[in-house]
């Protein structure tokens, strides 16, 4: 069946009164081959670090507060933004809590500007381009991860995909789930643009530095 007559057999389905149960089907633009996660690590880290990104890995979650302690010393900062993703929650809870202001539903887009850093968490890391996924189901979420001047990310292996169609699965459960609100929002290295002479420019749109702190 066409993708044409696919869509039109649901809109019949659909004004018949019948239920919609289906998930859209797995784009078919790359083979799903589950390369090994080492594999996966190695590719995600080199198209991050091509595009100015950085990768810090970490064996457990304790190495990895260290490391989120040690860029925070490194900036200067006394405190930095986070969200109440449960694994920012799992990365702080053994460091100082006023070290991090844990934001609203309703931020102040100023104060977030102020922010040194913003620490976030990703739900899905796509080897292939060196891109994380971040579900973002509050204003909060969003602004995080555009506003302050460094964004930290902080994922496990085991979220890493090869590409996108390998996680269309999970993106395509949660965009049908009525329950849940908000967008995915795609972080793909420090913002970047240039102007009629060709020169790049970072910072401007969003976060001039990334840090992904990859745990695992």
């Amino acid at each position: 069946m066409s993708s044409r007559n696919a869509i039109l057999s649901r809109i019949r389905k659909l004004l018949a009164g019948e239920p919609e149960r289906q998930l859209p089907p797995i784009p078919e633009v790359w083979p799903i081959e589950n390369p090994p996660v080492e594999k996966m690590v190695e590719r995600f880290t080199a198209e991050l670090e091509a595009i100015a990104g950085e990768v810090q890995r970490a064996a457990t979650i304790e190495q990895a507060a260290q490391k989120l302690s040690a860029v925070v010393d490194e900036l200067g900062a006394e405190r930095i933004g986070r969200t109440d993703h449960p694994l920012c929650e799992e990365l702080t809870a053994g460091l100082p809590g006023e070290r991090f202001i844990i934001g609203q539903d309703d931020p102040d887009p100023k104060q977030l500007a102020e922010l040194p850093a913003g620490l976030i968490a990703a739900d899905t890391l796509l080897a292939d381009t060196g891109s994380a996924m971040i579900a973002c189901a509050t204003p909060h979420h969003r602004l995080m991860c555009y506003l302050p001047p460094v964004c930290i990310v902080v994922a496990k292996t085991s979220q890493l995909v090869e590409h996108l169609p390998a996680a269309w699965e999970k993106i395509a459960a949660r965009v049908a789930d009525p329950g849940l609100r908000g967008e995915f929002v795609f972080v793909t290295g420090p913002s970047r643009t240039a102007d009629i002479e060709k020169i790049l420019i970072l910072g401007v749109h969003g976060p001039k530095r990334l840090i992904v702190l990859l745990v695992g």
